[in-house]
């Protein structure tokens, strides 16, 4: 089992840059890949980025391409989402999640963070 607890959400101004956290719980928390989604009003819930148990490999919605981070410290049982030059269609409530591959990132989710840019 692994609990998720995200923070780091709030108000910015288009162009500005947030950090998202999310402290997982667990003593496998290591052996899981973590990622991000994001869901806004009226919309389904879309992944943005995740990255595997070693940290190697990376995936990233093109959406956020060259604007997004995804990085994690095992250390600190943390995964953390860097998000640059915001625009206010990425207002949403942001979700981290974990699995065991990426075809089961889905199996455990954090309880979200609301994001909200202005323009």
């Amino acid at each position: 089992q692994v609990q998720l607890v995200e923070s780091g959400g709030g108000l910015v101004q288009a162009g500005g840059s947030l950090r998202l956290s999310c402290a997982a719980s667990g003593r496998t928390y290591s052996t899981y890949y973590m990622a991000w989604f994001r869901q806004a009003p009226g919309k389904e819930r879309e992944f943005v980025a995740a990255r595997s148990s070693s940290g190697d490999s990376t995936y990233g919605a093109d959406s956020v391409k060259g604007r997004f981070t995804i990085s994690r410290d095992n250390a600190k049982n943390t995964v953390y989402l860097q998000m640059n030059s915001l625009k206010p269609e990425d207002t949403a409530v942001y979700y981290c999640a974990a699995g065991a591959s990426m075809a089961t990132i889905r199996t455990y989710w954090g309880q979200g963070t609301q994001v909200t840019v202005s323009s």
